[in-house]
């Protein structure tokens, strides 16, 4: 397929088009080989969660590189290509590409890069985080984090952010809560529970972080709270069970280890999250930085504003919202502009000046797009980002191989159009009767 969408197309397009290889000084990370060389190191890491797809990533990569190898021996610099292990992405909360994250003393609770993005920039970034882990070891405030051995053995302080309920208390906090619930019934003698005990605590705080608190993870103890254990039938232990609001509870099947949890805890939450933004297209920022961090790019040209008003123009909106809602999960940037705004965008994507509302998904890596065929409404538009999202549908390349000048506009008000004003003529003093003689 020429126009890569899917997660099927994805994985086979990317496996072979990495940033990196072997040869770098860029240490590769997996979902096999993270805990291991992460978590469990000693070491300062600085590690790059990227696509390759990506424009701001693939310039990052030579400055990434140069910085991977003045750090090389001092600190650990590594790279997960995360569309292709979105799992680990997920568990660290990237949203967006390239996301930059210190492992330092504490590997359970990752800081953020904000720094530029010039390997000057990220070398200096490195030392200084490393001053700082090498200064709490000589003050003894931290003697670094080792084989997930310290949340083992430090007792109950670990579990802060896990919610221990009660047959008193559990009504009142998850049956019809907003948030999302994963509550683990256990009970004290059961050696399964104690193995699962610090990685549910592990995972708890850092839910709680990524989420904001909208999926909790609590723990009941089934031997003293029967009632609870009665209710929800269960039978062995540990037994997971998710609660969302107007939903029967399910069960969680998943692995037990942190990642496991976080990475499910995640995608509850992503199924909850609000829709992307619909960004109206007010210059060329807006267009390129959707368009560069996000697969595909939807893009729609909606009538002039005189020609719907207001109220029509909303409903257009409005559609466009109820699919970025639906398809909220591809992680796909969602656009829109006022025909003739953009009229070079327009033609570059054979819309050029009629046929509106019209829709294009556009793959700007590939500088390939698609254009809607059938109708712009609900069914015509999930007809086909359905085709584009199973890698079907025809493509075209952009017109001129990339995007055309994109003007500077001033956003919609949300008002209707007002038709231009015209000098008043006086025709008081006009004598049409002779007028119309002399052009005889």
């Amino acid at each position: 397929l020429l126009f890569i969408v899917g997660t099927v197309s994805c994985t086979l397009f990317l496996a072979v088009n990495g940033l990196y290889s072997s040869g770098d000084d860029v240490i590769e990370l997996t979902p096999t080989n993270f805990n291991k060389e992460v978590i469990q190191s000693e070491s300062l890491w600085l590690v790059e969660f990227y696509a390759p797809w990506c424009g701001h990533c693939q310039r990052l990569t030579p400055e990434w590189k140069k910085a991977a190898t003045a750090l090389k021996g001092v600190v650990k610099v590594g790279a997960v290509d995360a569309d292709k292990h979105q799992s680990l992405g997920g568990q660290y909360g990237v949203r967006g590409f390239p996301t930059i994250k210190i492992f330092g003393a504490n590997k359970n609770k990752a800081e953020d890069y904000q720094g530029g993005r010039t390997s000057d920039a990220i070398v200096d970034a490195a030392l200084s985080a490393l001053r700082s882990l090498v200064k709490d070891r000589l003050s003894g405030r931290s003697g670094g984090y080792s084989s997930g051995k310290q949340s083992r053995e430090s007792g109950g302080g670990d579990k802060k952010d896990v919610i221990e309920l009660t047959d008193d208390s559990f009504d009142k906090n998850v049956i019809n809560s907003d948030d999302v619930w994963m509550v683990e019934f256990y009970a004290p003698w059961c050696g399964h529970c104690k193995n699962l005990e610090p990685e549910w605590a592990a995972a708890a705080t850092e839910v709680k972080e990524q989420t904001k608190g909208k999926v909790k993870l609590a723990a009941v103890d089934a031997t003293v709270n029967q009632m609870l254990a009665g209710r929800y039938g269960i039978r062995g232990f540990p037994t997971i069970k998710i609660f969302q609001k107007g939903e029967d509870p399910v069960d969680y099947d998943g692995g037990r280890t942190r990642s496991d949890i976080i990475a499910r805890a995640l995608d509850l939450f992503s199924d909850n999250a609000p829709p992307p933004e619909l960004l109206e297209i007010t210059g060329e920022d807006v267009l390129k930085s959707t368009c560069d961090a996000h697969q595909l790019c939807i893009i729609s040209v909606l009538p002039h504003i005189l020609d719907t008003g207001a109220s029509g123009r909303s409903s257009y909106l409005d559609v466009m919202l109820k699919m970025a809602e639906k398809y909220k999960k591809k992680m796909w940037g969602w656009l829109w502009t006022e025909a003739g705004a953009q009229s070079d965008l327009e033609s570059s994507l054979g819309i050029g000046g009629f046929g509106y509302p019209a829709m294009a998904a556009v793959n700007a890596r590939k500088m390939k797009f698609a254009l809607l065929k059938g109708s712009f409404s609900e069914q015509g538009i999930n007809e086909f980002l359905r085709e584009l999202s199973v890698g079907r549908g025809s493509t075209a390349p952009v017109g001129g191989g990339a995007f055309p000048k994109i003007h500077s506009v001033e956003p919609w008000d949300g008002k209707d159009g007002e038709l231009p004003v015209e000098d008043d003529i006086d025709l008081s003093d006009v004598d049409l009767d002779d007028w119309d003689k002399d052009e005889l």
